[in-house]
């Protein structure tokens, strides 16, 4: 009987922050918060943030409402699904999502781990972890700001989904497995840039884990399966390529990104990156009070969620709106309803109401919609149409 062992290879590939923040020991029946951790900041952490790569700051991005507002959406319930964000090149897509690691909120691991393994959920912990959390062994374990990871396009399968190491494995009778980003994107965030140009092969990798939440990996009849339940955003340019159906649909958000037009914003993005690329420090130090308004307010909104309710006439509009849309599937209703549910916490409200609804349906519909070449509005316009004749919203 083989027994898993996994090499040290713990990598937070966090774009600006990985550090552990604090560590401890728990047993199988120790009561663990499953709320996310404060937002203090140590003298600690302010000396390892001026060492790392500086990121520009969330609230300073001028623009892309849809995407941020979808983006905080994905933050306060990662159940929602992710975000696809398509839009011109040159708007910034990829600064906007790598901006999100200010705003991540901490969640605690089992230290040392490469699969980000969650010390109390058993459906979030490695084959190792599990074992010992049946055993009822005492785990060590750190809080740590959720990871994000990036998924090149030149990226091998093996390094997307791991490898397992044939020649120990038949000399020692072990399944030395080493981990990919997959493994280190459980419990985190996956983000695929230029994500229509992806090799089909990781696409259809992509595809079945994102919707079974497991990674499977077999090799030469040795087969390893662990959790990887991942937050996936991608971008990309609609005129480089359409996305395949399958993957699409995945999205639990679509947010388009379109170049801004009025010269005084055009002015206002350029002076604020400017700015930022000449003393990144003194930039980012002057939006931090704005940074962490929104911190706290997003901490307070996931902590709310459990406590948000949708009435049953609103869950039967939203149904009837996607019916009325022909949309596949029940994955629009679900989303939909999930992403009113994150809106309202958002607001600070324990009810949804129809204006959460209507703040979240076109991102939530849009994508999910069948493609008429005839059509003379576009998908947003349409889900607005129909949103507004169920509901009996008006639209100024």
């Amino acid at each position: 009987m083989y027994t898993m062992s996994c090499r040290p290879v713990y990598t937070n590939l966090n774009v600006c922050r990985g550090r552990e923040v604090n560590t401890r020991r728990v047993s199988r029946n120790a009561r663990v918060s499953r709320s996310s951790r404060p937002r203090a900041v140590s003298s600690e952490q302010e000396v390892e943030e001026s060492s790392a790569r500086p990121v520009y700051p969330f609230t300073a991005i001028i623009g892309q409402e849809e995407m941020k507002f979808a983006a905080l959406m994905n933050i306060i319930d990662p159940n929602i699904g992710g975000i696809m964000v398509m839009g011109d090149r040159g708007t910034g897509k990829s600064t906007t999502v790598r901006s999100l690691t200010d705003l991540l909120p901490y969640i605690e691991i089992v230290k040392d781990d490469a699969f980000m393994s969650s010390p109390t959920d058993p459906n979030l912990m490695s084959p190792d972890v599990l074992a010992a959390y049946r055993a009822k062994e005492p785990l060590e374990t750190a809080f740590v700001p959720i990871n994000m990871v990036d998924l090149p396009l030149g990226a091998t399968e093996d390094r997307v989904c791991g490898t397992i190491d044939i020649e120990k494995a038949l000399t020692e009778g072990t399944k030395a497995f080493e981990p990919g980003l997959l493994a280190k994107a459980n419990r985190g965030i996956l983000y695929v840039d230029e994500v229509n140009l992806l090799d089909d092969h990781l696409v259809d990798v992509l595809l079945d884990s994102a919707a079974s939440g497991w990674n499977t990996v077999e090799r030469e009849g040795i087969s390893i399966c662990h959790p990887a339940r991942f937050i996936l955003i991608g971008s990309g340019n609609p005129e480089e390529g359409e996305l395949r159906p399958q993957l699409l649909d995945r999205f639990g958000m679509h947010a388009q990104i379109k170049t801004v037009k009025l010269p005084e914003e055009r002015v206002k993005v350029v002076e604020e990156r400017t700015a930022f690329d000449t003393d990144p420090k003194k930039f980012r130090a002057t939006y931090k009070a704005k940074q962490d308004e929104v911190i706290d307010q997003v901490t307070r909104a996931r902590a709310l969620l459990p406590e948000v309710e949708v009435p049953m006439d609103i869950r039967l509009k939203i149904s009837q709106v996607c019916a009325e849309l022909d949309v596949d599937g029940l994955r629009g209703d679900l989303v939909t309803t999930r992403a009113s549910r994150a809106a309202a916490a958002f607001r600070g409200s324990k009810i949804v109401t129809d204006e959460d609804v209507y703040s979240v349906i076109s991102l939530c519909l849009r994508h999910r919609l069948r493609k008429d070449p005839m059509a003379t509005i576009d998908e947003g316009s349409r889900v607005t149409e129909v949103f507004s004749s169920v509901f009996g919203y008006d639209i100024e």
